[in-house]
C-alpha cells in the first residue's frame, strides 16, 4: 500500500495499489492461482512448494495482482521475470513496478501474451533486448513414452560433477549465447549445478569419447511441483547428434520423472518448452510423446 501523508490540516490520501509483494500468508493462495494450469506455471509453484513466499528464502519477490480482494494474478520477480494468470490490468500494474525499480532480471519467460505484452510496455524504458524468442511451444507428455527408454540414462551423482559440469556450459553457451562462467568463473552456475545432482534432478549418459569420459546426453528438471515437473537443459554431445541419442535419452527421462511424480498419486506430467525454430529438438520431443499444450516467449537481455 502506497501512502501519501499531507500536512498539519490537511486530510491525509491513501492510494491501495493492486500490487503487493507476497508474504507466507499468501502461500494457499498463490498454490491455488497456479494450480489454474500447472503445466504453465510449474516454475513458480515448485519454489513456493518448497520455501514459502518469503523472499528472503525465495531470493527473489513475487508480485501479487489483487482484484475485489482475490488474487487474481502473479509475477516472479527475481533472476528472470516471470508473469502467472496474468490479466490485461494485471500486466499494466506489473510493468509499471518493474519500470519503477529497473531492470534486474536477466531473462523474462512464461506465456507469450503475457510475456510480449509485458516487454512492449518495458523496452521504452529499459532498452533493447538481446534476443527475443517469440515462438516456444510448451509440450508436455501425461503417458510412458512412445520409444524406447535408452537404459544408459541415470541421475547423476556428486562423483558425476566433474564430467557433468563441463557439459552444462556447453549447453547454457550455446543455448543463451554467452558463457555461464562469465564474471565469477562459474561459481554461481556451479553451485546451481550441484544443486540439481544432489536434489536428484540430473540426469545423464556417459560413455568414452575421444580418450576419456564425457557427457553424450543429459537434462534436468528445472521444476518440480506435485505431478508437474520441467525438464530443462537438454543437450547431446555434437558428435553424437542425429544418432536417436535425443530421443531415447528424454524417453529414460520422462519414465524416471513419471514414476516419482505419480506416487503422489496424481497423474504424471513431464513437460517442456523449445525454440520452435529448432525442429530437430521439436521433432525428437514429439517421437517421444510430447504434444503442445500452448506457447511460452523469452526476452534475452
Amino acid at each position: 500500500m502506497i501512502r501519501w501523508r499531507g500536512g498539519v490540516g490537511d486530510n491525509a490520501r491513501v492510494l491501495r495499489s493492486p500490487v503487493k509483494v507476497l508474504e507466507d500468508a499468501d502461500v494457499r493462495d498463490v498454490l491455488e492461482l497456479c494450480e489454474r494450469d500447472p503445466v504453465a506455471n510449474v516454475f513458480v509453484s515448485s519454489r513456493v512448494s518448497a520455501v514459502g513466499c518469503d523472499p528472503r528464502r525465495l531470493g527473489g519477490e513475487l508480485w501479487g495482482y489483487w482484484r475485489r480482494g482475490r488474487l487474481v494474478s502473479l509475477c516472479w520477480a527475481g533472476a528472470n521475470l516471470v508473469p502467472v494468470e496474468a490479466e490485461d490490468a494485471a500486466v499494466e500494474a506489473f510493468a509499471a513496478r518493474a519500470r519503477r525499480q529497473g531492470r534486474r532480471c536477466s531473462s523474462m519467460v512464461g506465456p507469450a501474451g503475457a510475456v510480449l505484452a509485458l516487454w512492449d510496455r518495458l523496452e521504452p524504458w529499459w532498452g533493447r533486448a538481446r534476443e527475443v524468442r517469440p515462438d516456444q511451444p510448451l509440450m508436455a507428455i501425461t503417458s510412458a513414452p512412445l520409444v524406447a527408454a535408452d537404459p544408459g540414462v541415470r541421475r547423476t551423482t556428486r562423483a558425476d560433477l566433474d564430467v557433468l559440469y563441463p557439459a552444462c556450459v556447453a549447453m547454457f553457451t550455446e543455448e543463451v549465447g554467452y558463457s555461464p562462467e562469465l564474471g565469477d568463473g562459474g561459481a554461481n552456475y556451479r553451485r546451481r549445478v550441484g544443486e540439481l545432482v544432489e536434489l536428484g534432478r540430473s540426469f545423464a549418459r556417459f560413455e568414452e569419447l575421444d580418450g576419456r569420459r564425457q557427457v553424450v546426453f543429459k537434462a534436468e528438471l528445472g521444476a518440480v511441483a506435485p505431478g508437474v515437473a520441467q525438464v530443462q537443459g537438454v543437450w547431446v554431445h555434437p558428435q553424437l547428434r542425429g544418432r536417436g541419442l535425443g530421443a531415447a535419452g528424454m524417453a529414460a527421462v520422462v519414465e524416471q520423472t513419471r514414476c516419482e511424480l505419480t506416487r503422489s498419486g496424481r497423474p504424471g506430467t513431464v513437460s517442456l518448452y523449445v525454440n520452435a525454430f529448432n525442429q530437430p529438438a521439436v521433432a525428437a520431443y514429439e517421437r517421444v510423446g510430447f504434444a503442445r499444450l500452448g506457447t511460452f516467449a523469452t526476452v534475452l537481455f
